[in-house]
């Protein structure tokens, strides 16, 4: 015989798992929060120790790094913080240096420690012509970066950087990739966004490009929803 919980019980119980929800959603989105904006440059202390190819790519210094290219230095050396020269020049927006250090054999698609490559530093810095760039030099617009397994698109999404996200979005990105909080670029744009017109328009070039509005997040929330719940009428029209 199946014995009924009291009301009492079953209220405390959907208030606990209320709470837990709503404390695991609070860190998620403080943790992604940072995260996407927690791309680590390199700091004046740093580069005032960088020595050839990273103190070249730091000072946008081509040609002394195909002078170094000649010595038989290896153009994916890295510093103490897992950053090639060529995420140097990235984070410097040195285009010259990013060329040169191709040039020498450097991988456009290798990942610092944060686990961002060039794209993604250039999509967070809002950089149009490093991201440009960066994609005309070989780094793939959908490689999988940051420890939360996000992309590029994510992370401008979450940023509200909508000429970036529709950049991307020509070149291939994965408009409904999920990263392992259970979030898409669509979702974070709500979100972790304002409901201002920065992530307005990057909602709608996602919804554009044929993002996918029923994928919910891991709690079955929907876009929709979330916009809804945040009071973001304009969102909510798009997503309509």
């Amino acid at each position: 015989m199946r014995i009924a919980m009291p009301v009492t019980v079953q209220i405390t119980r959907q208030i606990w798992y209320i709470a837990c929800f709503l404390t695991s959603f609070a860190m998620a989105t403080w943790l992604l929060s940072v995260a996407a904006i927690s791309q680590t440059a390199p700091s004046s202390f740093e580069a005032k120790k960088y020595r050839g190819l990273h103190a070249a790519a730091w000072k946008g210094d081509a040609a002394e790094i195909l002078r170094l290219s000649k010595t038989g230095v290896k153009p994916d050396t890295r510093d103490s913080k897992g950053r090639t020269p060529l995420h140097v020049a990235a984070f410097a927006s040195h285009k010259s240096a990013l060329i040169a250090l191709i040039q020498i054999g450097a991988d456009p698609n290798l990942l610092e420690y944060e686990k961002y490559d060039i794209v993604t530093i250039a999509a967070v810095a809002d950089d149009m012509e490093i991201l440009k760039l960066a994609v005309r030099l070989g780094c793939k617009a959908g490689n999988i970066t940051s420890i939360y397994d996000g992309t590029a698109l994510i992370a401008a999404a979450h940023l509200g950087h909508a000429d970036i996200v529709r950049f991307l979005l020509t070149k291939e990105a994965k408009v409904d990739h999920v990263n392992n909080l259970g979030w898409t670029a669509l979702l974070e744009a709500i979100i972790l966004g304002d409901g201002g017109e920065r992530h307005i328009n990057t909602l709608k070039a996602l919804v554009d490009a044929g993002a996918d509005k029923s994928i919910a997040d891991r709690n079955g929330v929907t876009p929709l929803q979330h916009a809804q719940s945040l009071g973001y009428n304009k969102m909510i029209d798009i997503l309509r």
